[in-house]
């Protein structure tokens, strides 16, 4: 069922906010969305859904800012989960080729604060497109508290608010303690294993340890190291300061990389499975030239025996494993409107006296796009015994950024080494 709406315009109220689709919006096919919004939309399979998030309950009036460069179309908006006086109906919109329009597609009533989904649909069209969409006007009540949503593209944040917030923990370890080694544990349940997931055990102040999702065949074991000359071109690191691989296991990958910093990486294609728990462990060893070398390992059940992935050698650093910390990200801005979370136990230091401390608490953080209320869909906490990192998705149930866990402790003797 529909509600025919007529032409109609409306200026801006002082409780209204503009929502550019580039930044916001999710096709049903998965297909990017360009910064300027909604183009080249023929496919009538197609949907497309714009989020936003409410803190107080009340009415929305939507407003679709678009233009159909020929013929007419027909298109539908719903407020998904809302409910209205036309008790939810989708409301169609006729469109003719009649230039830049502010079209109002209706007023919803809101019962419950958190994400409100609008899925737009194509019905009929006459031209080569059904609409060119570039951003949603909204209005009402409901905009009284803080809203989130990704306001502009400055600092390409239509990026980053499309990959969703990134969640990290940062592990309490005894200060002054010199840590050569850091073991860590990470189980991604069943169907959680979202493309473009990034589950990263073992981080350290210039690097990171962990496991992707890159493809629905490929999937890999990531380990690099950021090399000390800051650059996003590894071809303009100088020869003294570039990262040098020592040795790398069977079958590993290694190379440089760029775009976020650079240095040396390398990975493995492994199939891992969701629901089985992996071992990441990582080693420390400061060198006389000035170098310390950064080694590291995987273990999977699957295989029952330790993998070495690659040995990197990293210039003017002499020292041992600091910043330690686990995270989760989402690589890949198609897959920010699907949730995943991932389960880190069993957390050890070793220091190079051969004592070894397992790691009970930690503390709970996001990147920017969380930190400027971008995105509010993050959780941390504790399940069934080992810290827990949730992103995407738009789910509601949101945890505060810098809370501290601490998980149970009984372990009584450190990890199996290689």
């Amino acid at each position: 069922m529909y509600t025919f709406l007529l032409f109609a315009f409306s200026a801006l109220a002082p409780d209204s906010l503009v929502i550019p689709l580039g930044g916001n919006t999710w096709s049903s096919l998965g297909n990017d969305i360009p910064a300027a919004g909604i183009e080249h939309w023929s496919d009538a399979s197609e949907q497309f859904t714009t989020y936003f998030r409410v803190s107080t309950p009340g009415t929305v009036h939507l407003w679709v800012d678009l233009e159909v460069p020929q013929g007419e179309s027909q298109v539908s908006v719903a407020l998904a989960g809302a409910a209205s006086a036309a008790n939810g109906a989708a409301r169609m919109l006729r469109i003719n080729a009649s230039g830049a329009l502010h079209l109002d597609a209706g007023e919803w009533t809101i019962k419950d604060t958190g994400y409100q989904a609008v899925v737009i649909r194509g019905l009929t069209r006459t031209g080569l497109v059904f609409a060119n969409i570039r951003s949603l006007t909204v209005t009402g009540s409901a905009l009284q508290g803080p809203t989130a949503y990704v306001p502009n593209d400055e600092g390409n944040f239509f990026y980053w608010g499309r990959r969703g917030p990134s969640v990290h923990l940062s592990y309490t370890y005894p200060k002054d303690t010199h840590i050569q080694w850091f073991y860590n544990e990470v189980t991604v349940p069943k169907g959680q294993d979202v493309l473009g997931s990034y589950f990263m055990a073992d981080g350290f102040s210039v690097g990171y340890f962990g496991m992707q999702v890159n493809s629905p065949t490929e999937r890999h074991i990531l380990f690099s190291v950021w090399s000390p000359f800051t650059t996003d071109d590894p071809k303009a690191i100088p020869d003294s300061l570039r990262i040098i691989l020592l040795k790398k296991g069977e079958g590993v990958h290694a190379g440089a990389f760029g775009n976020e910093g650079s240095g040396g990486q390398s990975y493995l294609n492994y199939m891992w499975k969701a629901g089985n728990t992996y071992r990441f462990l990582l080693k420390a060893q400061p060198q006389d030239d000035g170098h310390t070398a950064f080694t590291a390992w995987f273990y999977a059940p699957e295989e029952g025996h330790w993998r070495l992935i690659a040995s990197f050698s990293r210039p003017q650093t002499r020292g041992w494993l600091t910043g330690l910390h686990s995270f989760l990200e989402n690589f890949e801005p198609n897959q920010g409107d699907k949730t995943r979370y991932v389960l880190f136990n069993h957390q050890w230091i070793g220091d190079d006296q051969g004592h070894w401390t397992p790691l009970h608490q930690a503390r709970f953080t996001g990147d920017n796009t969380a930190r400027k209320g971008y995105r509010l869909d993050y959780a941390g906490g504790v399940m069934d015994g080992a810290f827990f990192l949730k992103n995407a998705g738009f789910f509601n149930e949101r945890v505060a950024l810098d809370t501290r866990f601490e998980r149970p402790a009984g372990e009584e003797t450190p990890p199996e080494l290689p």
